[in-house]
């Protein structure tokens, strides 16, 4: 594949081929239980590249562990609960929730600041929901 064929579009497709009818065998016979300690070691072994420190290494393990998120995402499409779509927006809304003194007015001092702040707002929303 070129670089140009290697886009998130790409990769959501793979998922859904494998998924598919046509596609792997194993990789349709999982669910998101099934799933929990693929997704667990894949975490594991993104903290030791991280430890290793070597860039190749986490680029690798970032790849694992996003895999297991669009795994979970497709399953969760199939059966007609949520998309990629709004795991990104539910992330991306977040970021923004919780980063005022960068997506709206509030001042923080340094990162400890921005840290309180960010705790604050998420024991906020915790209460909320």
């Amino acid at each position: 594949m070129t670089d140009e064929e290697h886009t998130f579009g790409s990769l959501l497709s793979l998922m859904e081929r494998l998924r598919s009818p046509q596609g792997c065998p194993w990789d349709r016979q999982q669910t998101h239980a099934s799933l929990k300690r693929n997704l667990l070691e894949e975490c594991y072994e993104l903290l030791d590249a991280v430890d290793r420190g070597t860039p190749q290494e986490l680029a690798e393990e970032l790849g694992d562990v996003l895999i297991q998120v669009l795994f979970h995402a497709q399953i969760a499409k199939e059966e007609g609960h949520f998309t990629i779509k709004d795991v990104i927006r539910g992330i991306t809304d977040k970021l923004v929730r919780r980063h005022p003194h960068v997506f709206g007015d509030v001042n923080v001092a340094d990162a400890e600041e921005a840290k309180v702040n960010w705790d604050r707002i998420k024991e906020s929303e915790k209460g909320e929901g």
